[in-house]
C-alpha cells in the first residue's frame, strides 16, 4: 500500500524505529477493527484512517497522535471500546480518540444542535489535550479532500462547516497552510462554478505577472547580497478564497486584486529582520501607515513577522513581509510546529500556551451559555479576530478584534472587572464606553462596587466573553427578578385564601409541582411573573379549588422601583411615584403598570384574573419617565431657554417634539426623568415662569 510506504518514510526522518514500529502497530489495529468496511468511493475503510496519520506525520507530530489518527474512528466505528484500546495502546491514546469520536449516541432536535454539541464535546477534549484538536483537523482535511464522491448537498454541508468552523480554528492555532487548504477545498465545494472561473484567471494571470515578478525578486535579493544578508526571497501568490473574499468584501475586480505583488523574505535571525526592513524602504517608498511590527507584537495564535508595503516601479503596490526560518515555520504549522523535536522550544511553548489560554477562554463561554447553539454563535464570533493592541495602565498588551470598545477590553482584563465597569480613560482622557478603541491606546477600566453590566452594552460589545458574560449576567438578573415578583403575586392570591406560601409548602406544593413538571417552586414563580400562569388559577390549583369565585380580595402589591425586567411602566399614561395605579399581568412583561384613570385599562378590569391592584411603596427608587405639553409663543429662542430652563434643574431632556397650535403658538411635547409627582409639579412650576411659555400640562394618555 503506497499510502503505508510513504507514513513509513516520513516517521524515519525524525522517530526512532521502535516508535515507527508501535504506529505501525496501531495500523494494523485499525485494519482489522475495520475489516469490511468500505468508504462511499467503495476503497478499504482503513485508507482514510491511514491518510489522517499521513497528515499528521508530515506536520511532525508525536507517536500517540499519530496512532490516534489511524485509530480515530475504531470507538465510533467498530465494537472496540476506550477501555480494550487502553490496554492495547496506553490511556493517553485512547483519550485522544475518545476526544475525536463524534456523539452519535444522543439524539437531537437539528443538525445545527449536533454540530454544537459534538464542538462542545471537542472543547473539553482539547482542554484535556490539546492534540485532539489536531488530529480533528487532521480527520477533517482529509475528508475534505474526498468530498467528491459524496452527493452535493451533502458536501455542501460539510464545506460550510468547514469555512465556518474548521478553517478558523486552523487559522487561530496559527496553521495557516491546513487552513488555506481547508478554505480552497470548501469554496470549491460551495461554489464550483466560482472557484473555476477564478482558477483559471488566476492561471492566465500568473503568465502576465511572471517577468516583473521576476524582476522585483531579482532586485531584491541583489541589494540584500550587497549589504551582506543572506536572505531567501518567495514570490507569494494568493490563494483562491483570499482572492474571492477580497473581490466580494472590496467590490474590487479580479485585476484589481491581482494588482498587488507580494513577497516574502526569510533571514536567519530577529535582528537580520529590522535590518532587511531598512534596506527594503531604502529601494522603495514605503506607503505611510501600512508597516505592522508583528515580531514586537505577535498576533493570538503566535504569528511573527514584519509587514510593510511599498510603492515599486511605475506605482506598483508590493507587499512584503519579513520573517526568520523559525517564523516561516510558525506561520504555516502554528502549534502544530516542531511539536516533538523541539519541545523545549520556547517559541513552540508561548504557541501552544496562547492556544491553551484560548481553549481555557472556550470552557469559560461554554459555562456560562445557556445552551450548546448559543455558544457555538460565540464561538464563531471569536474565531475571526482582526487584532487591535491595546495596553494597560501597566504596560501589558491585550490583544482584541477590530471594532472591540472598552466594555471587551473591560472583560478581557476579567470578568469581575467587566461585570463592575462604569467608565473608562483612554489615553488619560475619560471616554464613552461605546468608543471603538485602536491600536497602541492605554486603556483604564473603572470600577464600581455594585455596579451592573448595561444591556445597552450589547449594541457595542462584539468579543465572545463580553457578549457571553452580559447575557449570562442580564438572564440571571431577570430570572432572579421574576422569581421575587412571581412569590409576591402567588402570595397575594393565596392571602386572600387566608393562607400564604409558606402555609402551603410541603404535600399541596409538592403535589402540585408533580403534576404540571416544574423542577421546583422558582420555575413556577418564573412562569406566573412572566404571565405565562395566573397566580389567582395557580392559587386556586394548589389548594383544590375550583370555579370563577374572586381570590383577589383587597390584597394590593407594592411597586418599589427595584423589580427590574418584571415590572414595566405603560407608555400610554407615563405613572409616577404619588399617582394612583393598577395594573395587569403580560406575558414577557411581567406587570404593566398604569395610572388608574388610564384608558387603556379599561379593558383590562373586565378580565379579573389578569387585573393586579397596585400601590406605590413608601420608599420608591429610581427615575419615572413623565410626559409634559407646553404651550410657547411662536418667537425665536424660546426652546432653547426652556432646555437651559430644564438643564439647570440637573434633569435630561429625553424627547423632545414640536408642532404649531396655530399662527401665534407652538406645541412642545417633553419627556423626562423625574422621581415623583412632587418632583414633577417643581418642574412644572419653574417652566411656567420662562417668558413666552403660556401653558404647561402633563400629558395623560
Amino acid at each position: 500500500m503506497e499510502a503505508l510506504t510513504r507514513l513509513d518514510h516520513t516517521l524515519a526522518e525524525y522517530l526512532s524505529h521502535e516508535q515507527s514500529q508501535t504506529i505501525k502497530r496501531a495500523f494494523f489495529y485499525a485494519e482489522q477493527a475495520h475489516f469490511g468496511q468500505t468508504r462511499r468511493s467503495g476503497d478499504p475503510y482503513v485508507t482514510h484512517p491511514l491518510a489522517v496519520a499521513n497528515i499528521l506525520a508530515e506536520m511532525h507530530m508525536d507517536p500517540q497522535s499519530i496512532m490516534a489518527g489511524l485509530l480515530h474512528d475504531v470507538i465510533e466505528d467498530t465494537g472496540v471500546s476506550k477501555e480494550a484500546l487502553a490496554v492495547q495502546f496506553g490511556d493517553t491514546v485512547a483519550d485522544l480518540v475518545d476526544g475525536v469520536s463524534k456523539l452519535t449516541q444522543i439524539e437531537f432536535n437539528s443538525l445545527a444542535e449536533k454540530q454544537a454539541e459534538n464542538f462542545q464535546k471537542m472543547a473539553l477534549a482539547m482542554a484535556r489535550d490539546i492534540r485532539v484538536i489536531l488530529v480533528k483537523l487532521a480527520d477533517r482535511l482529509h475528508n475534505m479532500r474526498t468530498l467528491g464522491v459524496l452527493d452535493p448537498i451533502k458536501s455542501r454541508r460539510i464545506a460550510k462547516e468547514t469555512l465556518e468552523i474548521y478553517a478558523p480554528i486552523a487559522m487561530r492555532l496559527g496553521m495557516n497552510t491546513m487552513r488555506m487548504e481547508f478554505e480552497d477545498l470548501g469554496f470549491r465545494a460551495l461554489y464550483p462554478m466560482r472557484y473555476r472561473r477564478i482558477a483559471a484567471a488566476r492561471t492566465k494571470a500568473r503568465g502576465n505577472r511572471k517577468e516583473l515578478v521576476e524582476n522585483i525578486s531579482q532586485q531584491i535579493e541583489a541589494t540584500l547580497s550587497r549589504e551582506g544578508h543572506e536572505a531567501t526571497v518567495i514570490g507569494r501568490e494568493k490563494h483562491l478564497f483570499s482572492i474571492y473574499q477580497k473581490m466580494k468584501e472590496k467590490r474590487k475586480s479580479f485585476s484589481e486584486i491581482m494588482d498587488i505583488y507580494a513577497f516574502r523574505i526569510i533571514v536567519d535571525s530577529v535582528d537580520t529582520c529590522y535590518r532587511v526592513l531598512g534596506c527594503i524602504h531604502s529601494m522603495y517608498k514605503p506607503v505611510p501607515g501600512e508597516f505592522t511590527d508583528y515580531i514586537a507584537m505577535p498576533k493570538a495564535n503566535g504569528y511573527q513577522s514584519l509587514h510593510t508595503v511599498l510603492r515599486g516601479m511605475h506605482g506598483v503596490p508590493i507587499e512584503i513581509q519579513i520573517r526568520t526560518r523559525d517564523m516561516e515555520d510558525m506561520a504555516n504549522n502554528g502549534i502544530a510546529a516542531h511539536w516533538l523535536y523541539k519541545s523545549d522550544d520556547k517559541a513552540t511553548n508561548v504557541s501552544q500556551a496562547r492556544a491553551r489560554k484560548w481553549i481555557q477562554g472556550l470552557l469559560e463561554m461554554q459555562q456560562v451559555a445557556g445552551n450548546s447553539l448559543e455558544f457555538i454563535e460565540n464561538v464563531k464570533i471569536d474565531l475571526f479576530p482582526d487584532e487591535i493592541y491595546i495596553f494597560t495602565p501597566k504596560g501589558k498588551i491585550l490583544e482584541l478584534p477590530r471594532g472591540a470598545t472598552p466594555v471587551d477590553f473591560a472583560y478581557a482584563v476579567h470578568t469581575g472587572v467587566g461585570n463592575r465597569c462604569v467608565a473608562c480613560r483612554i489615553n488619560n482622557r475619560l471616554a464613552p464606553l461605546s468608543e471603538p478603541l485602536q491600536s497602541g491606546q492605554t486603556v483604564e477600566v473603572i470600577t464600581a462596587i455594585g455596579a451592573q453590566p448595561n444591556p445597552a452594552w450589547f449594541n457595542y460589545a462584539i468579543t465572545a466573553k463580553a457578549r457571553t458574560n452580559i447575557r449570562h449576567f442580564l438572564k440571571q438578573q431577570r430570572e432572579e427578578d421574576s422569581i421575587a415578583l412571581g412569590e409576591r403575586l402567588l402570595d397575594r392570591a393565596l392571602n386572600a385564601q387566608d393562607t400564604s406560601i409558606e402555609g402551603v409548602k410541603g404535600t399541596l406544593i409538592e403535589a402540585f409541582l408533580q403534576t404540571y413538571n416544574y423542577a421546583s417552586i422558582d420555575n413556577l414563580c418564573v412562569d406566573i411573573a412572566l404571565g405565562e400562569r395566573l397566580p389567582t388559577i395557580t392559587a386556586q390549583q394548589i389548594l383544590g379549588k375550583s370555579g370563577s369565585e374572586d381570590i383577589l380580595g383587597d390584597n394590593t402589591i407594592s411597586i418599589r422601583g427595584t423589580e427590574g425586567f418584571m415590572v414595566t411602566p405603560a407608555k400610554c399614561c407615563y405613572p409616577l411615584p404619588g399617582d394612583p395605579i393598577a395594573g395587569y399581568l403580560s406575558s414577557e412583561k411581567g406587570v404593566v403598570v398604569h395610572r388608574e384613570t388610564c384608558k387603556n385599562l379599561s379593558d383590562v378590569r373586565d378580565t379579573p384574573e389578569r387585573f393586579v391592584a397596585l400601590r406605590w411603596d413608601n420608599e420608591v427608587e429610581g427615575d419615572y419617565t413623565a410626559a409634559l405639553r407646553v404651550e410657547v409663543e411662536n418667537r425665536r429662542g424660546v426652546i432653547a431657554v426652556i432646555a437651559t430652563r430644564i438643564n439647570s434643574m440637573n434633569i435630561n431632556i429625553e424627547k423632545i417634539a414640536t408642532g404649531d397650535k396655530d399662527h401665534m403658538f407652538s406645541l412642545v411635547d417633553l419627556e423626562l426623568p423625574v422621581n415623583s409627582r412632587v418632583h414633577l409639579a417643581h418642574v412644572m412650576r419653574r417652566l411656567r415662569t420662562v417668558d413666552g411659555v403660556h401653558k404647561v400640562t402633563r400629558v395623560k394618555n
